[in-house]
């Protein structure tokens, strides 16, 4: 773990900082005594539109190869460095299927509040995880994911780039300030979330503290999820757009807010207590009866929606996960994520019938299936994929391949976690997940953190939280209270010893999914497995709940 910079450190770094950027135009990689480094821009960056804060920004490239597929590999990254810098330092670990290199501002949807790392002082590094998802031009939307065919690009996408960038990057900003890093994070939702669990596991003493969000770190088998979602969806109209209106979802969440929003003390349109829900709400209570033509659902749109929670269609083990049933079904990202898309190119499928699709047939499985990247055939491939007999691809191996998707993408030890080397290193962590996120499942997530804390003689929570987030759907969105600060948690948990517990959320005013009259109200989020319970009477105010 890096340690904090001593006073007399911290003041030397500030005093050098008037000619930081007198310095930063002229930075080459033999300065700073790097070498197989590529600066491919350095400029001085006022605040502004363009930065959340003045900085000397780097954008370079490392690992330059030809992949086993024949095409030009390379790991590219951005450097941002602050002209007042705090003395620390937060790697940005991005989302999907990586492949573009994110402006580096440490921002992660809801979890780094309005405020981004880098405009509070980190110096900040984010990179497309060693592949350029737009290199292949002639596989239309399935391009992204074709890196897939090359193994060392899997591995680097799974868990090489972060452990070959975070030196690097460290190296770079001790030597531009010429100090040492005092406090080193790592924060990321999504596949992000997914990067920060590896590094607990795989690079344990490199980070003093990690923020997961809705960490898919089964991400192999989420992926064999959107094809157990597209045919159940399908088998409802034979169309995903029609098989569920906008409508029909707002009854499902309707008849989950009937059965479930008073079980946390007060009918306020949310749903605090996800457990008691599952026991409460029924589904077949969704089913229209005889000579009942609105607000209910029709016999294959109940099997449809039983089916992509259960995770399976026959009542067996999921394939990946169960889902539990949370009001925030009807918000707009579940639609976007399982239905329909608003982009033009896509014909307006949604993210599983592209992405998850191509995904699926190139990164995931073992061999690589190349899939034509039109939107129609991409939807056909998870139509067409056999689960039964092909789902133990995502384990499979080849000489090509020496390690499976599975092994290279999930965090070593994952199915049952102690993180050992991590809390003993004095490692802290915070993991959030969206108790509606249609892609992610929040209860794959609570099943890794109820086996880390058993494996931890149930005092886990000394160095890792986990904070289920009611009605939030993937990272941010969804029927729910979801303007909170991790980032600021974390923070003050690594360097002042503060242990987090209830963290207060606001209802934002960009959640297009929240009626008005929730503007301005607030919730607390409480760190598993204590639910917020009404007992106050200010039902706007989260000082009236209590974590329990």
């Amino acid at each position: 773990m890096f340690k904090t910079m001593g006073t007399a450190a911290l003041l030397c770094s500030t005093a050098t900082l008037a000619t930081a950027q007198m310095q930063c135009e002229g930075l080459t990689p033999e300065a700073l005594g790097l070498s197989g480094v590529t600066f491919t821009e350095v400029a001085a960056v006022p605040a502004g539109d363009d930065s959340p804060a003045a900085q000397c920004r780097i954008r370079a490239t490392t690992a330059e190869r030809t992949g086993a597929d024949g095409r030009n590999y390379a790991l590219r990254f951005e450097l941002a460095l602050p002209d007042v810098w705090n003395g620390d330092y937060v790697h940005q670990f991005n989302g999907g299927n990586d492949g573009e290199v994110k402006p580096a501002t440490g921002g992660m949807g809801a979890g780094t509040g309005e405020q981004t790392p880098l405009a509070r002082g980190f110096a900040v590094v984010s990179s497309d995880a060693g592949h350029d998802g737009k290199a292949v031009t002639d596989a239309g939307l399935a391009g992204g994911a074709r890196f897939g065919f090359d193994f060392e690009a899997r591995q680097m996408y799974g868990y090489k780039a972060v452990a070959l960038l975070d030196p690097l990057a460290r190296q770079i900003v001790e030597a531009f300030y010429d100090n040492e890093i005092g406090h080193s994070y790592g924060v990321g939702c999504s596949n992000g979330g997914r990067h920060a669990l590896v590094a607990a596991s795989r690079m344990p003493q490199a980070f003093d503290g990690l923020l997961a969000g809705a960490p898919g770190y089964n991400l192999p088998k989420a992926a064999l999820q959107h094809a157990v979602d597209v045919q159940a969806l399908t088998a409802v109209t034979g169309d995903l757009a029609t098989a569920f209106s906008p409508d029909d979802l707002q009854t499902v969440a309707n008849g989950i807010l009937q059965a479930c929003d008073a079980l946390d003390g007060i009918e306020d349109g949310l749903v605090m207590d996800t457990a008691a829900c599952q026991a409460s709400f029924d589904s077949a209570a969704l089913q229209c009866t005889d000579g009942q033509n609105s607000a209910c659902l029709s016999p294959k749109q109940v099997t449809a929606l039983n089916t992509i929670h259960a995770g399976t269609a026959d009542g067996g083990t999921p394939f990946y996960s169960d889902f539990p049933w949370d009001p925030g079904i009807a918000g707009g990202g579940w639609r976007f994520w399982k239905l329909e898309s608003p982009i033009p190119p896509w014909e307006k499928k949604p993210i599983i019938a592209v992405m998850g699709a191509a995904s699926l047939a190139q990164i995931f499985t073992t061999p690589p299936t190349e899939v034509a990247g039109d939107p129609a055939a991409l939807e056909q491939f998870l139509k067409d994929f056999d689960l039964t007999a092909r789902a133990d691809e995502i384990y499979a191996t080849s000489d090509a391949f020496p390690e499976s998707a599975m092994e290279v993408m999930t965090p070593p030890g994952s199915d049952n976690p102690e993180l050992a080397e991590f809390r003993d290193a004095g490692g802290k962590m915070i993991v959030f997940h969206g108790v509606s996120d249609p892609v992610f499942s929040v209860n794959d997530t609570a099943d890794w953190y109820s086996k880390l804390d058993a494996n931890n003689g149930g005092n886990a929570g000394e160095f890792a939280k986990f904070y289920p987030v009611p009605g939030m759907t993937h990272c941010s969105g969804g029927l729910a209270v979801e303007g909170f600060d991790m980032f600021a948690e974390l923070v003050a948990w690594v360097e002042n010893g503060t242990e987090p517990q209830a963290v207060t959320a606001t209802a934002r005013a960009s959640n297009r999914d929240l009626p008005e009259t929730m503007a301005g109200i607030s919730r607390p989020l409480c760190p598993a497995p204590q639910v917020a319970r009404y007992t106050g009477s200010d039902p706007a105010s989260a000082d009236s709940f209590t974590c329990e």
